[in-house]
């Protein structure tokens, strides 16, 4: 059986080799994505993206612009279905500024072992230009 902190590891490892069609396909066809949870300016209305489409739509808006995102994971909280990481974000931009955040990463492992939600906590203070 998947946890969700394999589909986790899955997901930042996929994310790092830039494989958008292999990070999509760790999602369940109704799971949802709120990075950050609450509004933002990739979600300024704050209800997440939804479904295939909508998760694709926030790997090309959020994700494909970076030239590097690399996971530090400190902690990791596995309970039941769902996971709680505890991670620093070392992006480097599209323009070659570099940022690093600290934020806590939730994922919820659907019954097919696919994501059934992503949600991530951090504040959009820290970062330039949100």
């Amino acid at each position: 059986m998947v946890t969700a902190r394999d589909l986790s590891r899955m997901s930042a490892e996929r994310i790092k080799a830039h494989d958008r069609d292999g990070w999509i396909a760790l999602f369940a066809d109704d799971a949802f994505v709120q990075d950050p949870v609450g509004p933002s300016v990739f979600d300024p209305e704050g209800k997440g993206h939804h479904g295939k489409e909508g998760v694709a739509h926030f790997y090309d808006m959020a994700i494909a612009p970076n030239k590097d995102v690399t996971f530090e994971i400190h902690k990791s909280h596995l309970c039941g279905d769902e996971v709680a990481n505890v991670v620093t974000l070392h992006i480097t931009m599209a323009d070659d500024s570099k940022v690093n955040l600290d934020c806590v990463i939730c994922y919820k492992r659907s019954p097919d072992d696919k994501i059934a939600s992503l949600r991530a906590f951090w504040e959009t203070a820290n970062v330039p230009g949100f």
